[in-house]
């Protein structure tokens, strides 16, 4: 796993974690919306469980697997946290603080830095060759 591979699993973990909680939002709106059709004929009874609690039994499923992945998460971040606090290098540890815990765009670092979106890239291929290092060190 490159480098950056592995500062990025934080964010692709987190956007796994946003579509489950947008799927539990489907969810409940099915589970909460009631439509009947009303006629003149009877219809036999249903066989078996309801739509309706199907759908509740998957977001409780949903909502443990989110508290799951929200629980590895964290602990990846603290991994990421004491892997970019080896590198030496405080723009360096800066720009991937930014990218890869906080999810932000180059030009946001780059202003926050000071700097023109060139040289952050500059610096984030530095960084990376850091993170290199200290991966393969362990």
């Amino acid at each position: 796993m490159t480098a950056k591979e592995y500062l990025s699993q934080a964010y692709r973990l987190d956007s796994r974690i946003k579509s489950k909680i947008d799927q539990v939002s489907v969810l409940n709106a099915l589970a909460t919306k009631c439509t009947s059709n009303i006629t003149g004929m009877p219809k036999a009874p249903r066989q078996g469980r309801s739509t309706t609690a199907d759908t509740v039994v998957k977001i409780i499923d949903l909502r443990e697997e989110i508290n799951r992945d929200i629980d590895r998460l964290v602990d990846l971040k603290g991994e990421l946290v004491r892997t970019i606090k080896a590198v030496d290098d405080i723009d360096c540890q800066l720009l991937l603080e930014g990218k890869y815990l906080c999810y932000k765009s180059w030009e946001q670092i780059a202003v926050e830095m000071g700097l023109r979106v060139r040289r952050v890239y500059d610096i984030h291929s530095t960084a990376l060759e850091k993170v290199e290092k200290i991966l393969a060190a362990q």
